[in-house]
């Protein structure tokens, strides 16, 4: 039987070596789903569909395949807001990762790509929406903590709160 632990580090206390903290919620794989995306969809909805209509509230995710075209995103640290690029061609996905938590009581997929055109030059970044041409995802579900996003000012992300 596989056993995956997905580990992030939390401490009270500073760490004098490092001079930071880092928190910990242990996960366990609680299943693994193999899904083919709707053709025409947009990835990032359909997975989010996915996740709300199965209860999922902590998961890791991949996906291959190809977008007729795609919207991504690439975040200005200094403005604290997304900078989008128009992928306005097909593009083969040529890599997808993301993640599934919870944001303002709803399912959040958060989720990065690479889409290589048929010259071979890249886009990557955020991926707000891409329209699929083909796509399978690998979605692995984790049991553990509810896994929520909260808004931190500091970056005016809303990243993974664990206590």
């Amino acid at each position: 039987m596989l056993r995956v632990d997905l580990k992030i580090f939390k401490s009270r206390e500073r760490n004098s070596t490092e001079g930071y903290r880092m928190a910990f919620a242990e996960f366990s794989l609680k299943k693994n789903l193999l899904v083919r995306a709707e053709h025409d969809s947009d990835l990032v909805q359909f997975i989010t569909k996915l996740a709300e209509d199965r209860g999922i509230t902590a998961a890791e995710f991949t996906a291959i395949g190809a977008l007729k075209r795609a919207k991504l995103g690439f975040y200005d640290q200094k403005k604290h807001a997304y900078h989008e690029i128009i992928v306005d061609s097909p593009h083969e996905i040529a890599s997808c990762i993301g993640n599934i938590s919870v944001k303002n009581g709803r399912s959040f997929v958060h989720v990065h790509a690479v889409l290589a055109g048929e010259d071979g030059d890249i886009k990557a970044g955020h991926l707000i929406e891409g329209v699929v041409f083909a796509a399978e995802v690998h979605l692995r579900e984790l049991k553990g903590i509810k896994l929520e996003r909260k808004h931190d000012e500091e970056t005016g992300l809303s990243l993974w709160h664990i206590e």
